[in-house]
């Protein structure tokens, strides 16, 4: 199962929401984790959430152990207000409800994403993880 299907899946599960198709939810979360080219982009929200002080969060997911929470509050400022009320919009139910699900989703597509280096190659291979290091000290 591709990253973007079991975020969507994951969120499909969390809003309960039997009438939406796994390929619509797919393509909203798409928009929200891709860059201005279109592609998957797990790194810029990596590096995102590292610059508003949730290293710990996100080197959880990263990680081998458990997945550290995060709330629907830092969702939204991760994200912005505005495309949490698009995606809220695009699938038909509330922001309150798109943050929930997006609070347990994220944790794991970007866990799952990490797996055997495969975000590695998103983060612009070892150079590009050594340049995001340099800008943490």
């Amino acid at each position: 199962m591709d990253i973007l299907k079991l975020g969507a899946s994951l969120l499909m599960d969390k809003l309960g929401d039997g009438n939406s198709d796994l390929g619509s939810i797919s393509s909203a979360l798409g928009g929200l984790l891709s860059d201005n080219d279109g592609n998957l982009n797990l790194g810029n929200i990596v590096s995102s959430m590292q610059e508003m002080g949730l290293g710990s969060i996100v080197e959880s997911w990263l990680g081998d152990g458990d997945n550290e929470a995060i709330s629907g509050e830092q969702v939204k400022e991760l994200f912005g207000g505005e495309r949490i009320s698009e995606l809220a919009s695009q699938m038909g139910t509330d922001e309150n409800s798109v943050l929930a699900g997006l609070s347990e989703a994220l944790p794991q597509v970007v866990d799952k994403s990490s797996s055997a280096g495969s975000l590695l190659d998103s983060l612009g291979g070892l150079d590009g993880v050594m340049n995001m290091a340099r800008k943490l000290f």
